[in-house]
Protein backbone atom coordinates (compact mmCIF):
# COMPACT_ATOMS: atom_id res chain seq x y z
CA UNK A 1 0.00 0.00 0.00
CA UNK A 2 1.47 3.34 -1.01
CA UNK A 3 1.78 6.21 1.43
CA UNK A 4 -0.74 8.27 -0.56
CA UNK A 5 -3.32 5.51 -0.23
CA UNK A 6 -3.07 5.43 3.57
CA UNK A 7 -3.02 9.22 3.75
CA UNK A 8 -6.12 9.48 1.58
CA UNK A 9 -7.85 6.74 3.59
CA UNK A 10 -7.02 8.59 6.81
CA UNK A 11 -8.56 11.80 5.50
CA UNK A 12 -11.58 9.93 4.16
CA UNK A 13 -12.26 8.37 7.57
CA UNK A 14 -11.87 11.73 9.30
CA UNK A 15 -14.30 13.30 6.82
CA UNK A 16 -16.74 10.41 6.98
CA UNK A 17 -17.10 10.67 10.73
CA UNK A 18 -16.81 14.46 10.85
CA UNK A 19 -13.71 14.34 13.00
CA UNK A 20 -11.54 17.38 13.65
CA UNK A 21 -8.24 16.46 15.27
CA UNK A 22 -7.54 17.92 18.69
CA UNK A 23 -4.23 19.68 19.24
CA UNK A 24 -4.77 19.31 22.98
CA UNK A 25 -4.45 15.54 22.58
CA UNK A 26 -1.43 15.74 20.32
CA UNK A 27 -3.20 13.87 17.53
CA UNK A 28 -0.89 13.23 14.56
CA UNK A 29 -1.73 10.09 12.59
CA UNK A 30 1.07 8.15 10.91
CA UNK A 31 0.45 7.37 7.23
CA UNK A 32 3.71 5.84 6.00
CA UNK A 33 3.41 2.04 5.49
CA UNK A 34 7.19 1.58 5.65
CA UNK A 35 7.39 3.17 9.10
CA UNK A 36 4.37 1.20 10.26
CA UNK A 37 6.10 -2.01 9.20
CA UNK A 38 9.32 -0.95 10.95
CA UNK A 39 7.40 -0.46 14.19
CA UNK A 40 5.70 -3.85 13.95
CA UNK A 41 8.97 -5.61 13.09
CA UNK A 42 10.78 -3.93 15.99
CA UNK A 43 8.25 -5.32 18.48
CA UNK A 44 9.26 -8.94 17.64
CA UNK A 45 5.69 -10.17 17.64
CA UNK A 46 4.47 -13.72 17.05
CA UNK A 47 1.02 -15.25 16.79
CA UNK A 48 1.29 -15.92 20.54
CA UNK A 49 1.95 -12.26 21.46
CA UNK A 50 -0.34 -9.74 23.06
CA UNK A 51 -0.04 -6.01 22.39
CA UNK A 52 -1.18 -2.97 24.32
CA UNK A 53 -1.39 -0.12 21.84
CA UNK A 54 -1.59 3.34 23.36
CA UNK A 55 -3.28 5.97 21.19
CA UNK A 56 -4.46 3.97 18.16
CA UNK A 57 -6.02 7.01 16.48
CA UNK A 58 -7.99 5.57 13.57
CA UNK A 59 -6.18 2.28 13.54
CA UNK A 60 -3.51 2.29 10.82
CA UNK A 61 -0.97 0.68 13.17
CA UNK A 62 -3.62 -1.33 15.02
CA UNK A 63 -4.49 -3.20 11.86
CA UNK A 64 -0.88 -4.18 11.14
CA UNK A 65 -0.30 -5.27 14.73
CA UNK A 66 -3.40 -7.46 14.63
CA UNK A 67 -2.17 -9.11 11.43
CA UNK A 68 0.77 -10.52 13.40
CA UNK A 69 -0.16 -10.71 17.09
CA UNK A 70 -2.64 -12.98 18.81
CA UNK A 71 -4.47 -10.06 20.42
CA UNK A 72 -4.29 -6.27 20.41
CA UNK A 73 -5.77 -4.07 23.13
CA UNK A 74 -6.03 -0.49 21.89
CA UNK A 75 -6.37 2.21 24.57
CA UNK A 76 -7.79 5.44 23.17
CA UNK A 77 -8.34 8.60 25.22
CA UNK A 78 -10.55 10.35 22.65
CA UNK A 79 -14.13 9.14 23.15
CA UNK A 80 -15.03 10.19 19.59
CA UNK A 81 -12.60 7.67 18.10
CA UNK A 82 -13.81 4.63 20.04
CA UNK A 83 -16.96 3.96 17.95
CA UNK A 84 -14.94 4.64 14.80
CA UNK A 85 -12.39 2.00 15.77
CA UNK A 86 -15.10 -0.46 16.78
CA UNK A 87 -16.79 0.01 13.41
CA UNK A 88 -13.55 -0.29 11.44
CA UNK A 89 -12.55 -3.47 13.24
CA UNK A 90 -15.91 -5.09 13.84
CA UNK A 91 -14.81 -8.15 11.84
CA UNK A 92 -11.47 -8.45 13.68
CA UNK A 93 -11.98 -10.70 16.69
CA UNK A 94 -8.48 -10.16 18.03
CA UNK A 95 -8.80 -6.39 18.59
CA UNK A 96 -10.26 -4.92 21.78
CA UNK A 97 -10.78 -1.16 22.02
CA UNK A 98 -10.80 0.49 25.44
CA UNK A 99 -11.70 4.09 26.11
CA UNK A 100 -9.33 5.48 28.71
CA UNK A 101 -6.29 7.53 29.64
CA UNK A 102 -3.11 5.43 29.51
CA UNK A 103 -1.85 7.37 32.53
CA UNK A 104 -4.85 6.24 34.59
CA UNK A 105 -6.03 2.90 33.22
CA UNK A 106 -5.09 -0.10 35.41
CA UNK A 107 -2.67 -1.73 32.98
CA UNK A 108 -2.14 -4.78 35.18
CA UNK A 109 -5.90 -5.35 34.99
CA UNK A 110 -5.87 -4.84 31.23
CA UNK A 111 -3.31 -7.62 30.92
CA UNK A 112 -5.27 -9.89 33.26
CA UNK A 113 -8.60 -9.31 31.52
CA UNK A 114 -7.52 -9.21 27.88
CA UNK A 115 -4.10 -10.82 27.51
CA UNK A 116 -4.17 -13.75 29.92
CA UNK A 117 -3.73 -16.31 27.14
CA UNK A 118 -0.69 -14.83 25.38
CA UNK A 119 2.96 -15.81 25.80
CA UNK A 120 4.50 -12.33 25.68
CA UNK A 121 3.14 -8.83 26.24
CA UNK A 122 4.37 -5.79 24.32
CA UNK A 123 3.51 -2.08 24.36
CA UNK A 124 3.44 -0.28 21.01
CA UNK A 125 2.51 3.37 20.70
CA UNK A 126 2.63 6.50 18.62
CA UNK A 127 2.80 8.68 21.72
CA UNK A 128 1.55 12.27 21.86
CA UNK A 129 4.56 14.46 22.58
CA UNK A 130 3.07 16.08 25.65
CA UNK A 131 2.69 12.81 27.60
CA UNK A 132 5.71 10.87 26.33
CA UNK A 133 7.79 11.02 29.51
CA UNK A 134 4.96 10.38 32.00
CA UNK A 135 3.76 7.34 30.04
CA UNK A 136 7.24 5.87 29.71
CA UNK A 137 7.91 6.43 33.40
CA UNK A 138 4.65 4.71 34.31
CA UNK A 139 5.22 1.73 32.02
CA UNK A 140 8.63 1.12 33.55
CA UNK A 141 8.01 1.90 37.20
CA UNK A 142 4.90 -0.29 37.41
CA UNK A 143 6.99 -3.31 36.42
CA UNK A 144 4.44 -4.66 34.00
CA UNK A 145 5.26 -8.11 32.61
CA UNK A 146 6.47 -6.70 29.29
CA UNK A 147 8.95 -8.09 26.80
CA UNK A 148 9.50 -4.74 25.11
CA UNK A 149 8.13 -1.28 24.44
CA UNK A 150 8.26 0.22 20.94
CA UNK A 151 7.28 3.87 20.72
CA UNK A 152 7.17 6.66 18.20
CA UNK A 153 8.21 9.81 20.04
CA UNK A 154 9.67 13.26 19.43
CA UNK A 155 13.24 12.90 18.19
CA UNK A 156 14.65 15.07 20.99
CA UNK A 157 13.14 12.72 23.59
CA UNK A 158 14.40 9.68 21.68
CA UNK A 159 17.90 11.13 21.87
CA UNK A 160 17.55 11.39 25.64
CA UNK A 161 16.58 7.73 25.99
CA UNK A 162 19.70 6.50 24.21
CA UNK A 163 22.15 9.14 25.48
CA UNK A 164 25.50 8.42 27.12
CA UNK A 165 27.11 10.12 30.15
CA UNK A 166 28.61 13.53 29.51
CA UNK A 167 26.32 14.46 26.62
CA UNK A 168 23.70 17.22 26.63
CA UNK A 169 20.85 14.73 26.18
CA UNK A 170 21.87 12.59 29.15
CA UNK A 171 19.56 13.11 32.12
CA UNK A 172 17.31 11.58 34.75
CA UNK A 173 14.98 10.09 32.12
CA UNK A 174 17.99 8.41 30.51
CA UNK A 175 18.94 6.83 33.82
CA UNK A 176 15.38 5.64 34.52
CA UNK A 177 15.00 4.04 31.09
CA UNK A 178 18.43 2.43 31.06
CA UNK A 179 17.93 1.11 34.61
CA UNK A 180 14.89 -0.88 33.50
CA UNK A 181 15.60 -1.47 29.81
CA UNK A 182 18.06 -1.52 26.94
CA UNK A 183 17.18 1.39 24.64
CA UNK A 184 17.79 1.21 20.90
CA UNK A 185 16.98 3.70 18.16
CA UNK A 186 15.06 2.09 15.29
CA UNK A 187 14.28 4.83 12.79
CA UNK A 188 14.04 8.58 12.34
CA UNK A 189 10.67 9.73 11.03
CA UNK A 190 10.14 13.05 9.21
CA UNK A 191 7.08 15.16 9.91
CA UNK A 192 5.59 14.87 6.41
CA UNK A 193 4.42 11.27 6.98
CA UNK A 194 1.84 12.40 9.56
CA UNK A 195 -1.66 13.84 9.24
CA UNK A 196 -1.57 16.64 10.28
CA UNK A 197 2.14 17.35 9.95
CA UNK A 198 3.87 18.10 13.28
CA UNK A 199 6.48 20.84 13.56
CA UNK A 200 9.25 18.45 14.62
CA UNK A 201 10.71 15.14 13.51
CA UNK A 202 9.99 11.92 15.36
CA UNK A 203 11.85 8.69 15.99
CA UNK A 204 11.02 5.09 16.75
CA UNK A 205 12.72 3.68 19.85
CA UNK A 206 12.68 0.16 21.22
CA UNK A 207 13.06 -0.56 24.92
CA UNK A 208 13.96 -4.18 25.61
CA UNK A 209 12.91 -4.79 29.21
CA UNK A 210 15.65 -6.21 31.43
CA UNK A 211 14.90 -9.29 33.54
CA UNK A 212 16.58 -7.48 36.43
CA UNK A 213 17.60 -3.79 36.67
CA UNK A 214 20.93 -2.77 35.18
CA UNK A 215 22.45 -2.20 38.62
CA UNK A 216 21.64 -3.65 42.03
CA UNK A 217 20.79 -1.17 44.78
CA UNK A 218 19.59 -1.69 48.34
CA UNK A 219 17.32 1.36 48.22
CA UNK A 220 15.79 2.05 44.81
CA UNK A 221 13.87 5.08 46.07
CA UNK A 222 17.12 6.65 47.28
CA UNK A 223 18.81 5.80 43.99
CA UNK A 224 16.29 7.77 41.95
CA UNK A 225 16.22 10.58 44.52
CA UNK A 226 19.96 10.99 44.02
CA UNK A 227 19.56 10.94 40.24
CA UNK A 228 16.90 13.66 40.30
CA UNK A 229 18.99 15.80 42.65
CA UNK A 230 22.13 15.38 40.54
CA UNK A 231 20.36 16.57 37.39
CA UNK A 232 18.23 19.20 39.11
CA UNK A 233 20.85 21.91 38.62
CA UNK A 234 23.14 20.73 35.84
CA UNK A 235 25.60 23.61 36.04
CA UNK A 236 26.45 22.92 39.65
CA UNK A 237 29.07 20.51 40.85
CA UNK A 238 27.71 17.21 42.12
CA UNK A 239 28.45 18.26 45.68
CA UNK A 240 26.42 21.47 45.41
CA UNK A 241 23.64 19.86 43.37
CA UNK A 242 23.14 17.11 45.94
CA UNK A 243 23.31 19.56 48.83
CA UNK A 244 20.60 21.69 47.21
CA UNK A 245 18.50 18.86 45.85
CA UNK A 246 18.37 16.26 48.62
CA UNK A 247 16.57 18.56 51.09
CA UNK A 248 17.97 16.55 53.97
CA UNK A 249 19.80 17.33 57.19
CA UNK A 250 23.10 16.18 55.70
CA UNK A 251 25.88 18.72 55.73
CA UNK A 252 28.10 19.50 52.77
CA UNK A 253 30.93 17.78 54.58
CA UNK A 254 28.90 14.60 54.94
CA UNK A 255 27.89 14.64 51.27
CA UNK A 256 31.49 15.23 50.25
CA UNK A 257 32.53 12.25 52.37
CA UNK A 258 29.87 10.06 50.76
CA UNK A 259 31.04 11.00 47.29
CA UNK A 260 34.68 10.38 48.15
CA UNK A 261 33.82 7.00 49.69
CA UNK A 262 32.02 6.07 46.47
CA UNK A 263 35.10 6.98 44.46
CA UNK A 264 33.47 10.05 42.92
CA UNK A 265 35.14 13.45 42.71
CA UNK A 266 32.75 15.95 44.40
CA UNK A 267 33.66 18.53 41.73
CA UNK A 268 32.23 16.43 38.90
CA UNK A 269 28.84 17.25 37.45
CA UNK A 270 25.88 14.90 37.67
CA UNK A 271 25.65 14.29 33.93
CA UNK A 272 29.09 12.64 33.94
CA UNK A 273 28.04 9.78 36.25
CA UNK A 274 26.98 6.42 34.86
CA UNK A 275 24.49 4.01 36.42
CA UNK A 276 27.18 2.11 38.29
CA UNK A 277 28.46 5.28 39.95
CA UNK A 278 24.96 6.34 41.02
CA UNK A 279 24.49 2.83 42.41
CA UNK A 280 27.79 3.00 44.31
CA UNK A 281 26.82 6.36 45.83
CA UNK A 282 23.42 4.94 46.81
CA UNK A 283 25.09 2.08 48.65
CA UNK A 284 27.41 4.42 50.53
CA UNK A 285 24.58 6.69 51.69
CA UNK A 286 22.29 3.76 52.48
CA UNK A 287 24.99 2.19 54.65
CA UNK A 288 25.80 5.50 56.36
CA UNK A 289 22.15 6.08 57.25
CA UNK A 290 21.35 2.47 57.97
Amino acid sequence: MKQKTISVRTREILNQYGLVLKKSLGQNFLTDPYVLEKIVQAADLTNHSGVIEIGPGIGALTEKLADVAKRVVAIEIDQRLVPVLNELFKERKNIDVIHGDALKVDLHQVITNHLADVDTVHVVANLPYYVTSPILVRLLEERLPLKNIVVMIQKEVADRLTATPGTKDYGSLTILVQYFAVAKGIARVPGHVFVPRPQVDSAVVKLEIRETPAVEVADEKLFFKLVRAAFGQRRKTLLNALYAGLHSSATKQEIEQWLTSAGIDPKRRGETLNLQEFAALTEVIHSANG
